[in-house]
């Protein structure tokens, strides 16, 4: 980012649910991404762990998105939802490529460059964004939206449906040109 101040995190306007937690084998809370993470990288998604979701969980969602973008409504890096509640974590790249490691029936929607996987971090050069992975536990199996859904669509139906919330910020800053 530049002098500007930073934007709000996208949780700030949402209503309270129970908070429960995300470790990663791949980021530092409030660390800088690996290079894996970031578009230049490779577009590989994080390994995720969560645990301590509230009773009633039957699924989950799990999204990236870079609220510092010079968009004006931030950017998404990654859509994924109807998880099974018996899958509490995730392998790194389960998000992209090949998609190994990411169980049946879940669900990628199109992120903000257009594919549906996990798109890496790519700031415009010398700014230092922030990046918010998050794990919703949610009411029900199937979240409702279907895979040619928006994610403001997805988020829609998360802010309704979501029990409880986690969420790991890394940061990265793209070298000045």
């Amino acid at each position: 980012m530049t002098k500007r101040d930073r934007a709000p995190l996208p949780h700030e306007f949402h209503p309270e649910v129970h908070e429960f937690t995300v470790t990663s084998a791949d980021l530092v809370p409030g660390g800088e991404l690996g290079a894996a993470q970031v578009k230049a990288g490779g577009d590989v998604s994080p390994q995720l762990r969560w645990e301590g979701f509230p009773e009633g969980t039957k699924s989950f969602a799990v999204t990236c998105f870079d609220p510092d973008a010079p968009t004006g409504s931030g950017f998404w890096h990654w859509v994924l939802f109807d998880l099974p509640v018996s899958v509490t974590e995730l392998p790194a790249g389960a998000g992209s490529g090949k998609f190994e490691g990411l169980p049946s029936g879940a669900v990628h929607v199109r992120n903000d460059y257009g594919t549906k996987d996990f798109g890496g971090a790519a700031p415009p050069a010398g700014e230092r964004h922030r990046y918010v992975f998050t794990v919703y536990a949610v009411d029900r199996e199937r979240l409702g939206p279907g895979k040619d859904a928006s994610p403001a669509v997805v988020g829609f139906h998360l802010r309704f449906h979501a029990l409880g919330r986690a969420q790991l910020i890394g940061e990265y800053e793209a070298p000045a040109s």
